[in-house]
């Protein structure tokens, strides 16, 4: 049978989701847990959205076939008992043969925290990015509403980038504040290597004032990475989850991400 499991997990600790030979993964926490639940020697699983290396995931959705039955408090708990703490299975759902997390999801969602302060964080250190000069909330709206639509990203695309096209959807930016820290959402069909991390970049630069909001538009279509601000820090960056029809029957796999600010 396939299984599709709901995971969240804090990315400082961890060098990505892919599994390395370092064993110090999302991925290879996850398998190891999923063979000692299971007994067997190894589990291999699928995920909707690679996560870099400090990149965290509110709701990652990621699938394996298995013969074992079990009911889904079981997988829940079974697998959460060889987990490490920061990382957790929230959901387990057996799915059609044909559902696949990566290719079945019509879209996937990203969100970014920052902090706006004169001094670094410390309690929230790995979690929120950081800037230390003010920002324009304004100029940082204009400039987002170039990117909205179909677009060749090669500007934001790291040159590691793997995906077999840079043309990708952007359907829906949000950019708000609450006391000291930015929330940045972002929702579309897929995203490149590092987009999210280079289009903030070019956010924080326009809204401190360094170039204009229509320098988006001018870095957009350059279609060259060199064209864009420097990637951002990793450290507030949130795979948000990806979304599917819900013909898929699956939990709802929007994150409670109200706490973040």
């Amino acid at each position: 049978m396939r299984l599709a499991l709901g995971v969240c997990y804090s990315g400082t600790a961890y060098q990505g989701w892919q599994s390395q030979s370092s064993g110090l993964t999302i991925q290879d926490k996850l398998e190891k847990a999923l063979a000692q639940f299971c007994d067997v020697a190894r589990v291999s699983t699928l995920c909707a959205g690679r996560t870099d290396a400090g990149v965290h995931g509110l709701m990652q959705v990621v699938h394996f076939d298995t013969p074992l039955e079990r009911d889904a408090s079981s997988w829940v708990r079974g697998t959460n008992r060889y987990l490490p703490s920061d990382i957790a299975v929230q959901w387990a759902q057996v799915v059609p043969e044909s559902f696949h997390c990566r290719a079945s999801a019509t879209g996937r969602r990203y969100v970014y925290i920052l902090l706006d302060s004169a001094v670094r964080p410390s309690l929230e250190t790995g979690r929120v990015g950081w800037i230390y000069r003010p920002l324009s909330e304004d100029a940082m709206r204009q400039a987002s509403l170039h990117l909205l639509g179909e677009h060749d990203f090669s500007s934001f695309r790291a040159s590691s980038c793997q995906a077999l096209s840079p043309v990708k959807t952007l359907r829906h930016i949000q950019i708000s504040k609450r006391g000291a820290y930015w929330r940045f959402e972002f929702e579309g069909n897929a995203f490149l290597h590092h987009m999210i991390r280079n289009i903030m970049g070019c956010l924080v630069s326009i809204g401190q004032g360094n170039q204009s909001p229509d320098w988006m538009r001018e870095v957009l279509l350059a279609k060259s990475r060199d064209a864009a601000a420097p990637t951002f820090s990793p450290d507030g960056l949130y795979f948000a989850g990806p979304i599917y029809s819900p013909e898929w029957g699956l939990p709802d796999t929007t994150p409670a991400f109200d706490w973040l600010p």
